[in-house]
């Protein structure tokens, strides 16, 4: 659908330099841009990739003055540039109803706005909310709940009792309150621990493909208003995730451990169980956290320390092989150790 320079800044809350009435039929990224396209610079050296492009206009945050293109002023690039996307690439729409080939209990509770796609499967006492979307193969089991405005993509699978908030979306593959991992040892054998909770997702989280998320042992594992979570992790049986975390692809966070408000793991972290993390932390990828980290710090390595510790140990190991050069020349001006008895 095409838009007026006009349009899109009145959308971003933005100002226009140049012609405001220019139509604009795409979004692209400057070295893939054509005519009629609008592109984005978040810095100069975008801008003068973007000023070079074939694009028509460009969405940019910086005081550029440009005579040949028009120029869409915004606060923020980054952020204009996730909400103008979807102007051009809407998502696509979805009927209301249930696909033929969908297995539905009865006594489940399906908004008539909702979209129940093929090869589907809704347990008892479900209740599903309004404009939900139920791509296909998915298995919602007994007693789940779905908000309003869900987007649940092909073969999810959501444990029984399964409570998820308004607006998420759960990507492909994805397990949802699958066994946590508990077990005791008794008598030379390890004896599975029941697990009775469930998972409670909050409003507005998103869910990458092929996660999964244990159900708790006794309570709830609870994600967090707002947490967007990777591809690939692992989130163990009565986890507490925050507010407005990032979790990246393949981290493992183990059992019970809780995690504050704005929370960052960078991808392949793994934190022990029962641990605490305070609210605005960075965790750098690759690190493993043994510990309790205090608010706002930032940790990384294995075993995971605060940051500015472990860069002084990262330099004195750089230095390492010098250290060791000069030990072993001083030696040699040293005089012979006497003969032991």
């Amino acid at each position: 659908m095409p838009f007026t320079a006009a349009e899109i800044a009145e959308q971003l809350q933005g100002e226009v330099l140049g012609d405001a009435s220019i139509t604009l039929t795409g979004f692209a990224p400057a070295a893939n841009a054509k005519p009629g396209d609008l592109t984005f610079a978040e810095n100069e050296a975008y801008f003068l990739r973007a000023e070079q492009s074939a694009a028509s206009a460009i969405l940019a945050d910086g005081d550029f003055k440009l005579s040949q293109k028009v120029i869409i002023r915004v606060g923020n690039a980054r952020v204009a540039f996730a909400k103008v996307l979807p102007l051009f690439f809407p998502e696509p729409i979805f009927a209301p109803g249930i696909h033929a080939s969908a297995t539905v209990a009865s006594t489940a509770r399906i908004d008539p706005s909702a979209h129940i796609g093929p090869q589907c499967m809704i347990g008892d006492n479900v209740r599903i909310g309004a404009r939900t979307v139920l791509h296909g193969g998915n298995y919602v089991d007994t007693s789940c709940a779905l908000g309003d405005d869900v987007r649940i993509f092909p073969r999810v699978v959501l444990y029984p009792r399964t409570h998820i908030g308004h607006r998420v979306r759960i990507h492909a593959g994805a397990v949802i309150g699958s066994d946590g991992f508990g077990y005791v040892l008794d008598g030379g054998i390890h004896r599975k621990v029941p697990q009775i909770g469930n998972v409670i997702i909050h409003d507005d989280v998103e869910i990458g493909a092929n996660v999964t998320i244990d159900r708790g042992a006794l309570g709830p594992t609870i994600i967090g208003q707002g947490t967007k979570v990777d591809n690939l992790v692992q989130i163990a049986h009565n986890v507490v995730i925050g507010e407005h975390c990032l979790v990246v692809a393949q981290t493992g966070i183990a059992g019970s451990t809780k995690l504050g408000d704005y929370v960052t793991l960078a991808g392949q972290v793994g934190l022990a169980g029962h641990l605490k993390i305070g609210s605005r932390v960075t965790v750098a990828a690759q690190s493993g956290v043994m510990h309790d980290i205090g608010e706002g710090e930032k940790w990384f390595g294995t075993p995971a320390q605060p940051d500015r510790q472990m860069k002084r140990q990262l330099l004195a190991l750089q230095q390492l092989p010098e250290m060791l050069r000069r030990v072993a020349e001083i030696g040699k001006l040293l005089p012979p150790s006497p003969p032991r008895d």
